[in-house]
Order: C-alpha cells, then structure tokens, then sequence
C-alpha cells in the first residue's frame, strides 16, 4: 500500500480561498499521489485556485442553508467515502471550523484524529505527523496504525504556500445527506471583528507588545509603529488577559502562529507560550529592558532599553525617511 489519495479541507474567506488552505494544498501535493481539496458551499469561484495550488479535484456540498458547517460537511464527506472514493489522509487546518469537521468525520468514520501538527511525512503506505509538546520544546513523531483514512489537523504557517500552475480543479458535488435533528441547529449570524491593514496571521511585519508597556494606553506605540511599518500588531497573552487588547491579536501558543519577515517584541519578556508563536520568524528583533529577558535568547537583534523611549525614537526614524 502508498499513500497516493490526499484530501484537503479547504476554506473560503472574502472571496478567495484562505492562506491556510493554500499551504495545506502545497504540502499535500509534496507528498504524492492525487490532491483533492473539499469545500463546504459553492466550489465554483475558487475552483481556479484550488487547482493552481495542485488539487485536481474539488468535491462541494454546494450551499449549505444555514446548516452548521461542521455537521453538514462531514457528514457529505462520510457518504463519499462510504461511496468508494476513500482517501488515505484528510489534512485540516488547526481552527475552529476545521476541527469540527474533523472531529465529527472521526466518529463517523472510526478513525483516530491527530491535532496540532506542523508536519507531516510519507514512507510506502505509513504517515507519521510532528506534533509540538511542552510549549515546543519538544517534537514528537506519531505514525498512524490501523487503516486509513488519517485525520490530522496542522497548525497555520506549518508550511509555505506556493502555487504549481495546474488549472481549474474539477467540482463534483459532494450532497449533504439528512442530517436529522443535528441538522435543526443553523447559523443565525457571523460576527467579524473590524480591522485595517494586512490580517496578523499573514502579515510580512507583525509589532507585538507586551506587560513591559506598562499600561493599556501605551499599546498605542505599537499600533503607530506596525501602521509605519504597514505591518500587524500583536500582543502577549498577559495583556490580552489585561483587556488591553482583544484576543485576535493573540500571539502565542493559545492565540496566532506568526512567521512573517519581521518580529518586532516591544516589552515582551518570552514566555515559552509566546515563543512558540513567533519563533519561527524570519527576523526577531526584541526590545527589553530587562537584559536577561529570555525574549532574547530567540531574538536576531537585541535592545536593551526602556519601550518607552526607543519605540519613540524608531517611529521618529521611521518618520524622518519620509
């Protein structure tokens, strides 16, 4: 037995496909085989995409009314196996949506699920997935036994997204079967929190900010400098935890994997739970007036000094450029 049929819970946002499913897509393909990539709603305008990004087939439930994502997909999903289309692994985004579709499926299915990884490989007809433990101090590999499919969600960032150049991917319709009372539950609203500039998780420039600002009105130099910088604010959980900010800008191992070009931490000490959000960046630059501030055993570039008079001096810098 190989592993040569590969699913790939996909996810649309504004209208365009996310940057999740984009690096899912990527590994996926990496791994050989055929790629299919699954949507809950219409598959008609990201079916492009999909296929530029490698998958060659995109099952669709087409529009769900109303019904609960995580129900109704998996349980369109569970018929196409049980139909004879039956993949080896299903790769999830690790979030909220992807995780209950996963979770569902598992018991729909009988099979074991894996969470929170950030890799995974092929040997013959084995998959073994990285999972992160211990605030990432520790990697364990974890190969699947038993027969597939594998269910596996990884966490944002785990891999680069880059396109193949296929063409639009085929939609076959994936039909959502009667769900019976579970499918009485339906969305009523979606809330999304207002921002501006490039989102947190995707960003090319993320500032954060943490305790060291000293109060909740301070954050305000972060914001000015992340704008100068047409970068993202962030935050450590222990303002988040404050209200000094809203959870969305969360860094951390409970909040946003990041791994943009730039990492600016403004007063952050580096908690082992913050770290492991943002220590995959490309660049860490710590500012910290604490010498001895773990933040800096991770950071490329180092300041020590007071957030309150450097951040200051970096946006007049930044200002002066003009």
């Amino acid at each position: 037995m190989t592993i040569s049929n590969i699913w790939v819970f996909a996810q649309a946002a504004d209208g365009g496909v996310t940057t999740g499913t984009l690096e899912l897509l990527t590994k996926a393909r990496s791994l050989g085989g055929t790629v299919s990539a699954v949507v809950g709603g219409d598959a008609s305008a990201v079916a492009a995409t999909l296929g530029e990004y490698g998958a060659t087939r995109v099952y669709a439930t087409g529009d769900l009314g109303g019904a609960l994502p995580g129900a109704a997909v998996a349980s369109a999903l569970a018929a196409v196996i049980d139909g004879g289309d039956r993949p080896d692994l299903i790769m999830f985004p690790q979030n909220y949506e992807g995780r209950d579709v996963m979770a569902r499926l598992s018991v729909k299915l009988d099979r074991t699920v894996i969470t929170n990884n950030t890799d995974v490989s092929v040997d013959g007809g084995s998959v073994t997935v990285t999972t992160p433990v211990f605030g990432g101090n520790t990697l364990v590999a974890t190969t699947f036994s038993g027969e597939g499919p594998f269910l596996a969600a990884f966490r944002p960032k785990s891999f680069a997204a880059e396109a193949a150049g296929g063409g639009a991917a085929e939609v076959v319709a994936a039909p959502v079967p009667d769900l019976g009372s579970t499918g009485g539950a339906t969305v009523t609203a979606v809330h999304v929190e207002e921002s501006t500039g490039p989102k947190l998780d995707e960003a090319d420039v993320v500032v954060s900010g943490g305790r060291g600002l000293g109060e909740a009105e301070k954050f305000s130099m972060v914001d000015d400098l992340a704008q100068a910088l047409k970068g993202a604010a962030g935050a450590s959980r222990a303002i988040v935890d404050a209200g000094w900010v809203p959870y969305s800008m969360q860094v951390g191992q409970t909040g946003k994997v990041v791994k943009p070009n730039v990492y600016i931490a403004a007063g952050i000490s580096g908690a082992t739970q913050h770290m492991v959000g943002m220590k995959g960046s490309k660049h860490i630059i710590a500012i910290n007036k604490d010498a001895e501030a773990p933040i800096f055993g991770v950071a490329d570039l180092g300041i020590v000094g007071d957030v309150h008079k450097v951040l200051p001096k970096l946006l007049e810098a930044l200002q002066g450029r003009g």
